[in-house]
């Protein structure tokens, strides 16, 4: 994508997030702490990499609050950081997937409706210059946590540096649906979202199944009622969508990104 320059990007990501919120709200911040602690445990155990939360006010573009732990991944002070600062130090090249992102993202909450707004987080990756000048991957997650009607307060994020995972690579954005709801993956190719569910056929699904339980294309056939050359051939082309070449990359892909 063609690099933005510094002096539009904060104005033009402001008209995306002013589509979903039309008066200010302020957040319980002692909720919030409240929130982030219950949250910590868990992220602690399970997290890939070193993260940071914060609190972003969606109607004023600003970052509300920012937990300590934002210094030791960026190198900032978390009263030092706010989001002209952070959009500054995204990396150039970076910078129209973060604009092509939030503006999916926000037509998306755009059409769901309010008692559904819980059901969905959104997660992407970017590169973030730290402090000092060098590049870290952001994984990038983030769902609504003060809303009502037609307006979309505050949002909660989760930033982790994943650079020891991976270190190069186009931004991907996905929205990942929660208690029973549809996922949509890689939405950075203009408005084309893409579910779990819509990747793979009924009967892939079923294959797909029988792959994650470490069944055999045999074991697999006999359940199905299937000859082994048709599961094959579907085992192919599940490889083939999820664009990996084995049975462990398939699994790992599924979990990485919420199919299974």
């Amino acid at each position: 994508m063609k690099p933005i320059s510094q002096e539009t990007f904060y104005q033009e990501v402001q008209k995306y997030w002013k589509t979903v919120v039309h008066r200010a709200k302020a957040m319980d911040l002692l909720l919030l702490h409240e929130l982030l602690e219950s949250y910590r445990q868990f992220f602690n155990t399970f997290q890939a990499g070193d993260y940071y939360f914060l609190l972003f006010d969606i109607y004023q573009g600003k970052i509300a609050e920012a937990s300590p732990e934002l210094f030791s991944v960026l190198g900032y002070e978390p009263k030092a950081m706010d989001m002209p600062l952070f959009m500054e130090n995204i990396h150039p090249q970076d910078r129209a997937y973060f604009l092509n992102f939030e503006r999916l993202v926000t037509s998306f909450f755009n059409t769901v409706p309010l008692d559904k707004i819980a059901d969905y987080k959104v997660q992407y990756d970017l590169r973030v210059s730290k402090q000092d000048g060098t590049y870290v991957r952001l994984l990038i997650q983030y769902f609504l946590v003060n809303y009502e009607d037609r307006n979309l307060y505050h949002s909660l994020h989760v930033h982790t540096d994943i650079t020891h995972l991976q270190k190069q690579g186009q931004p991907s954005c996905s929205i990942i649906g929660l208690h029973g709801a549809p996922s949509y993956y890689n939405i950075q190719d203009q408005d084309r979202v893409t579910s779990g569910n819509e990747l793979f056929t009924v009967r892939e699904r079923e294959v797909l199944k029988g792959i994650v339980e470490g069944m055999s294309s045999g074991e697999i056939a006999d359940r199905l009622c299937l000859s082994i050359h048709t599961i094959n051939s579907h085992r192919k082309n599940i490889l083939a969508k999820a664009r990996v070449r084995t049975p462990l990359q398939l699994i790992k892909k599924l979990i990485d990104k919420g199919w299974i």
